[in-house]
């Protein structure tokens, strides 16, 4: 699993960021529109509704915002309507980017998309040029320090649909398939596993490019101008940071 703790750390950084910016509801607005479009605006049979809103009511989100956005999803808003977008490219170095949203004008999220990537010494790409990359997973990672005993949770979450388990840097990182999500968060949350870094629905790449730390700084800005598309939802990529490289980004 070499790769995903850091793609892990990395995110949760990114986390911690975008909550001091006030970004956190635009995120979660875009989570719960995304999938009330895909399920349906009932979260009692769309579990990847049901848990982005439990997050935005754990984040104090209105209700109003909450019911905004799921009606968004499912259409029930007048005089709008959403075209669900994936959209590949490489950013600087030739690191994969695959993007997801929705959008309300194709050929505008289009040209800005092709702006951004041209603007930051990367390219816009066919589909399909990296989408076999990546996988469609479930991820959770907990803090040794919310863990009385690491070995037993590691094989907890193997016994309930992990496929994937790792112990590093004072985190435990588990992975699961992408229809075992909600099963395996509920097994957690009854045994007491209840206080996430983080536990998303995501994709995540095979494998991975390690660039210096220049090209490593142009991507981390070219995502965050990618995730500030109001039309975007998420910004996957196979990047990953060398120790040193990690070090010396987080002393910046």
């Amino acid at each position: 699993m070499a790769g995903h703790s850091k793609w892990a750390n990395i995110k949760h950084k990114k986390g911690r960021e975008d909550a001091k910016r006030g970004k956190i509801f635009s995120k979660l607005v875009k989570k719960i529109t995304a999938a009330a479009r895909r399920g349906g605006g009932d979260i009692d049979v769309n579990n990847e509704l049901r848990l982005y809103v439990d997050k935005a009511k754990a984040a104090n989100m209105p209700k109003d915002n909450i019911e905004r956005a799921i009606k968004k999803g499912t259409g029930e808003l007048e005089g709008v309507s959403y075209d669900a977008f994936n959209y590949e490219g490489y950013g600087p170095g030739g690191v994969a980017i695959y993007l997801t949203g929705a959008t309300d004008n194709r050929n505008r999220i289009v040209a800005d998309l092709r702006h951004h990537f041209n603007k930051n010494n990367g390219n816009l790409g066919e589909d399909g040029c990296v989408n076999w990359m990546f996988k469609d997973r479930g991820i959770f990672s907990i803090s040794e320090d919310q863990i009385e005993d690491v070995d037993e949770l590691m094989m907890f979450a193997l016994e309930n649909g992990a496929v994937d388990v790792e112990h590093e840097d004072g985190v435990v990182t588990i992975l699961c398939e992408y229809s075992d999500f909600m099963a395996l968060r509920g097994a957690l949350e009854e045994a007491g596993y209840n206080e996430f870094i983080t536990d998303e629905l995501t994709k995540l790449a095979d494998v991975f490019v390690t660039p210096d730390v220049d090209i490593a700084r142009q991507n981390l800005r070219l995502f965050e101008i990618l995730e500030d598309e109001d039309d975007v939802e998420n910004v996957y990529h196979n990047l990953e940071l060398s120790d040193e490289v990690a070090a010396e980004l987080a002393a910046e």
